[in-house]
């Protein structure tokens, strides 16, 4: 049983990463673009990616995370294991605005012939809650390779 939750434990995380590192990649390609449809069609579609890919894969690596650190007989209260769900709850918290701010902007798209100051805004909060979350994750893959504080 171990080995299994391990592998969706990482195939999750994968699917996570590759979401969301898509969905920016893409995301902020049309917004570069300056084409309102353009915009308006990738948001769209990043909603629906979320929806389908990212918010199972979020609650699948905190399921699967539980387990394998209950398995592995690691206590909830050491480094190891507050630093992996602080960084979680950390991406969690920049992720919910970002999903928000995914939804408004589709939303917003779809009634502009180019992006005006509040959608420009809108942009940036995204990008910046982004640009944050980013490096968080990088680190948590490391503390699953690592495992720092755990003996390696």
């Amino acid at each position: 049983m171990y080995l299994t939750v391990k592998l969706i434990h990482i195939i999750s995380a994968t699917l996570l990463f590759g979401t969301g590192l898509g969905s920016a990649f893409y995301m902020f390609m049309a917004y570069r673009s300056g084409n309102m449809n353009a915009m308006a069609e990738t948001n769209r579609i990043v909603v629906i990616a979320d929806f389908c890919f990212t918010t199972p894969t979020v609650i699948l690596q905190l399921v699967t995370g539980l387990y394998l650190l209950n398995y592995l007989g690691l206590e909830w209260t050491s480094p190891w294991s507050l630093s992996v769900l602080g960084l979680y709850l950390f991406v969690g918290a920049c992720w919910l605005p970002v999903v928000w701010l995914q939804i408004w902007l589709r939303n917003r798209a779809k009634h502009l012939e180019t992006p005006d100051a509040r959608y420009r805004l809108g942009m940036k909060i995204w990008m910046i809650l982004g640009i944050m979350a980013f490096p968080a994750v990088i680190i948590l893959y490391a503390f699953m390779v690592y495992k720092p504080f755990f003996g390696g």
